[in-house]
């Protein structure tokens, strides 16, 4: 066995034991969810649909395996190969888009306070078909195969029109999509930071202050945001990295797949997390009177207004 064949074996392990790892985690979160009925909630839905979307690339991403055999079979295994590539594709916007409508979601309840109920069937619909006319793209100009290290199935930067539609259509896209959340994110921590200290402004409420306890409840999506930003950083790098030399690093071609793997991973782990906590917290306090996100979404009112008139928080009819 050739120091290059020994190479590949070993990537091709760490690629199917890590996305195993996924896999196992997102199934399982998806199967809390379902038999405790929590998609019944808006929240939770929309984690589904993110811990669906990590599931689907964790599968997708253990198949990568099969180009180990590439170069036995080029005709029969270049056709399975492009198959996965689109796949990959596929699953990569899918999980990407679920993403973004997250933050943007985040970002309208937190700093609008805006009802996005009826929205919940674009983003589906979008996270769904967008993909699929992009992954056609490479398809069509022939741009999937084996990548230069010969690890995995993707669009190949090998020819020139590859390395642009792979700019175009991931990294380009991915880069601008990360500084959007990241701006998203830093926005929403400053003006929930200034809510915290106009708190005492607030009415009395006998439930307690709703809007923090809505807020609470949206702590899974929240998560999602920084983890796109801390396993996705790598993952460009090293995209960039390959774009200068033919044959990627395998430290960081290992820390590549490592990174963009616990992304599918993160997500099953933070949303069982939650679960978890809140079962243990209800189960330590009395029965309160709760909030569904789903149906509510803060409104803020007559800011500075005089003592006869004073500022007050409430909660109309309307969805996060």
């Amino acid at each position: 066995m050739t120091s290059f064949q020994g190479a590949s074996v070993f990537n091709h392990t760490v690629i199917a034991s890590v996305n195993s790892v996924s896999v196992i985690v997102c199934l399982l979160t998806a199967i809390l969810v379902l038999r405790l009925k929590l998609y019944k909630t808006l929240v939770y839905r929309l984690a589904l649909y993110q811990v669906l979307s990590a599931l689907t690339l964790a599968s997708v991403e253990v198949t990568e395996v099969i180009s180990i055999k590439y170069n036995e079979s080029p005709n029969i295994y270049g056709r399975i190969c492009t198959a996965i590539g689109l796949l990959v594709v596929y699953s990569q916007w899918m999980k990407l888009l679920f993403t973004m409508w997250v933050t943007f979601h985040l970002f309208c309840f937190a700093v609008l306070h805006k009802n996005l109920k009826k929205l919940e069937v674009l983003y589906v619909v979008t996270s769904l078909l967008v993909p699929a006319v992009i992954a056609i793209v490479p398809l069509v100009t022939h741009s999937y195969g084996l990548n230069s290290g010969g690890n995995i199935c993707y669009i190949y930067a090998n020819t020139s029109v590859a390395f642009i539609e792979r700019l175009a259509l991931w990294d380009g896209p991915a880069m601008l999509m990360l500084i959007a959340a990241s701006i998203a994110m830093v926005v929403m921590v400053i003006k929930l930071a200034g809510q915290v200290c106009r708190r005492s402004t607030f009415e009395p409420i006998a439930d307690g202050d709703q809007f923090w306890k809505a807020l609470k409840q949206l702590l899974p999506l929240a998560a999602f945001p920084l983890l796109f930003f801390i396993f996705e950083i790598p993952v460009l790098i090293f995209h960039l990295y390959t774009t200068q030399y033919s044959t990627p690093n395998e430290g960081m071609f290992i820390a590549n797949v490592v990174c963009f793997s616990f992304w599918s991973t993160a997500s099953g782990a933070t949303v069982i997390t939650h679960i978890s906590v809140a079962q243990i917290c209800d189960r330590k306090r009395k029965p309160i009177k709760s909030i569904n996100v789903s149906d509510t979404y803060p409104s803020f009112t007559q800011r500075g207004a005089s003592k006869s008139h004073p500022t007050h928080f409430s909660l109309p009819p309307g969805s996060v």
